[in-house]
């Protein structure tokens, strides 16, 4: 990124259950925090961008505009699967970029406590005989026949499908990635569960989609975050308490699949995911080695693990190794999802893109609290939602 996008204020709600508040309610804390964490008011901001998939047709941007200051400018509402939250960041981002804004916010929000499983699209008709008809209909069914469209079966199928094809793999493996994020939790005041929990524990819990228990998913709860972003002219503007604050974009990168004869018919988180790895390692300059801590989108532990070789934190096939070295852990080599992740810290799916972000900039801010990774200064966040998208930020401390 030639010129430099500075995040200039960032916050997040306690992720859990709210049944009291709505996610207009939810969505405005997240804002008005964001926007006290930047010393800045709504009539600073040149451009809104609010995420929201549950209620992707409700006008939740303008909705919360009523509740935090109108003040005419341009909403975008985005919708984008898991990545929603990193999607409306992307908007505001290249807003900036683009010379339309200097300074723009952006919030991702979800009530989802309650939800129970997510599928995926509508299944095409069954019947005795196949009979190809409509977009939807012009592929069998897969339910059952060659794959799920639930969510815990598709990624418990990513996962031993890494294992099939590098070895390796075992439920106590994916069980321990559990057992490394539960942990992490412990020290993250806003995650929606703080508990740990000891491997036979995760192990013995109820299966939802082998190898993944019930500890191994991720936890639907309510959530909102908000980001405020400028550009790198506007910040020269800044007090100097304010500044110093800030966190530099040093890539911000948003993929969808490319085609892959696989993709036509089920899901493939790799490919798009590892192109936006290399886009945002390029744009940064920087390598996978020069990262001090990473959040990505462990919505299972088997997506945990494909992950650490698609963000090539290790060498291809390698997966296993990187964790078994201990690397992943908060005192490892590369702490991966000192949040406690997903399956720990939640996941409100519009919120959750941010989050992850918001979680980076506390450590390279050195306000992360008791799980502080000492001397951070480069940190990679990242999301994938499934249809597909993936959203990979690499974020830098202000130098």
């Amino acid at each position: 990124m030639s010129d430099p996008i500075w995040i200039i204020g960032s916050n997040m709600t306690k992720f859990g259950k709210h049944p009291e508040l709505d996610i207009i309610d939810l969505a405005a804390e997240a804002s008005l925090a964001a926007l006290a964490d930047s010393s800045m008011a709504m009539t600073d901001i040149d451009v809104l961008a609010v995420g929201n998939l549950m209620n992707a047709s409700a006008s939740v941007g303008q909705q919360l505009q009523k509740q935090i200051g109108q003040t005419g400018i341009p909403v975008f509402n985005v919708a984008n699967a898991c990545a929603t939250g990193a999607t409306a960041l992307r908007v505001a981002i290249m807003a900036i970029q683009a010379g339309q804004a200097e300074v723009g916010m952006a919030v991702g929000v979800e009530k989802l406590s309650g939800m129970g499983l997510l599928s995926g699209p509508p299944e095409a008709p069954r019947g005795d005989t196949w009979e190809p008809r409509g977009r939807v209909g012009a592929l069998g069914p897969t339910e059952g026949h060659i794959g799920t469209d639930i969510m815990p079966g598709v990624f418990a199928q990513i996962g031993m499908e890494y294992g099939h094809t590098y070895g390796e793999v075992s439920f106590d493996l994916f069980a321990r990635i559990s057992e490394k994020n539960h942990a992490h939790s412990t020290l993250n005041p806003l995650a929606a569960y703080q508990k740990r929990f000891t491997l036979d524990e995760i192990k013995n819990d109820v299966m939802i989609a082998y190898p993944n228990t019930r500890p191994m998913c991720s936890g639907n709860c309510d959530g909102a975050a908000a980001m405020i972003v400028m550009s790198d002219e506007r910040k020269q503007s800044l007090p100097s308490e304010v500044a110093r604050r800030a966190v530099k974009i040093a890539a911000s990168v948003l993929t969808s699949d490319p085609y892959t004869p696989g993709c036509q018919v089920l899901p493939d988180i790799n490919t798009l995911t590892r192109n936006a790895a290399n886009q945002a390692y390029e744009a940064a300059g920087i390598g996978p080695e020069d990262l001090d801590l990473v959040e990505l989108h462990d919505c299972f532990a088997t997506a945990e693990l494909v992950h650490y070789d698609n963000l090539m934190l290790c060498e291809p096939g390698e997966a296993v190794s990187f964790f078994e070295s201990g690397a992943p852990w908060r005192d490892g080599a590369l702490p991966v999802n000192v949040s406690g992740g997903l399956q720990s810290k939640g996941h409100p799916i519009g919120a959750t893109g941010i989050a992850n972000i918001h979680e980076i900039v506390c450590h390279l801010r050195g306000e992360a609290g008791d799980r502080q990774i000492e001397g951070a200064r480069v940190g990679l966040a990242h999301v994938i939602g499934l249809g597909s998208a993936c959203g990979v930020h690499i974020l830098q401390q202000a130098s």
